[in-house]
């Protein structure tokens, strides 16, 4: 069924053409250096972006897919969660498509579409599985079954995973987006037990995550340095950042890894796939295959790294799923910033 795929949650704005698994077309085009002076995503200009760019992006993805518009038959949208006037440019462009190609359409969560990124690869992963979203908006665990079928077991309490790399990047004036510059830093300390910081600990059994109390540590050091030195600010030489990078790295991962292996025991499941933003770390994708050699079984799947950041292949790919499985959006669907997993 070829499904055109639309995402414009955010910064990237993103078409493809997808049938079923196979992807024909995958365009992003990020508005990321955008944002850079300001340390982080500015809605209004997220949102100025995608209606500048979002028709190129799809005649690119149309073209570059050797598909014509009357060729498809289904259009799958993220309509959630979230930027409001990010999400409703794509959500508009859906609408008019569905209408004017008299094809369907159906709106695509799109914390669920990182969730079955990886199901875009060779040798996907069977169900039941645990799965972990890592990204800048979201840390969350899931228990999916089959005929896509998930339950929330636990999110973060406080910032997600990807925001705890851009404040640290910050507080370190290292730049941003974080998640690239922080994990480029941490491969080249040269002494990781340089700097010891503290772990979160919320209970033996507990899934949810916390990762403001790491980035409030990570302040207080830098803070402690620089007060203790008569060079004030200039007091934190590069070596000194590495080994800051590396320790917060380290320990942030060790979370995510340790809470979605406990998931898969308590669940007694023998999968684990990964998506997001983050998956695209090099480190947690080590840390990850290492802690499997040791878990009895248990085996972790990650997308391909294009498919981790924000892409409309897995909300195309999501959506013909789920259509085949009998959801539906008629031309009331709207952008919903605040949009939540319902259990199924």
């Amino acid at each position: 069924m070829l499904t055109l795929g639309i995402e414009t949650s955010c910064d990237e704005t993103s078409v493809a053409v997808t049938d079923c698994r196979n992807v024909l077309s995958n365009i992003v085009s990020s508005s990321v250096h955008l944002h850079k002076r300001y340390g982080g995503v500015v809605p209004e200009i997220a949102s100025r972006f995608h209606v500048e760019y979002i028709l190129e992006v799809l005649d690119k993805a149309l073209g570059c897919s050797g598909k014509r518009l009357k060729d498809i038959k289904l259009i799958a949208v993220t309509n959630g969660p979230g930027l409001v006037g990010a999400l409703l440019t794509g959500v508009s462009l859906a609408k008019s498509l569905s209408l004017s190609l008299q094809v369907p359409m159906i709106g695509v969560n799109h914390v669920l579409s990182h969730l079955y990124s990886a199901f875009l690869n060779d040798g996907t992963p069977g169900f039941p599985f645990i799965g972990l979203v890592v990204s800048g908006g979201h840390t969350a665990l899931f228990y999916c079954r089959d005929g896509y079928k998930h339950k929330l077991l636990s999110q973060t309490l406080d910032d997600a995973v990807g925001e705890a790399f851009d404040k640290v990047a910050k507080i370190l004036k290292l730049g941003y987006p974080g998640g690239p510059v922080v994990e480029r830093s941490a491969k080249l300390s040269t002494n990781k037990d340089r700097v010891k910081l503290p772990k979160t600990f919320l209970g033996v059994h507990s899934l949810d995550f916390s990762f403001s109390g790491i980035k409030t540590a990570v302040l207080y050091y830098v803070r402690d340095i620089e007060k203790s030195s008569v060079l004030g600010p200039q007091s934190m030489d590069k070596e000194l950042i590495n080994d800051i990078c590396c320790a917060f790295q380290e320990t942030v991962l060790d979370e995510l890894i340790g809470k979605a292996f406990l998931a898969a025991e308590m669940h007694k499941v023998k999968n684990i796939v990964v998506g997001g933003g983050v998956a695209a770390n090099t480190r947690l994708r080590e840390k990850f295959a290492y802690a499997a050699k040791f878990s009895g079984g248990i085996k972790v799947y990650f997308p391909q790294k294009s498919y981790c950041v924000d892409n409309a292949a897995m909300v195309g790919a999501l959506g013909e799923e789920l259509y085949k499985r009998g959801h539906r959006s008629d031309l009331s669907l709207s952008a919903e910033p605040n949009l939540e997993v319902v259990n199924a």
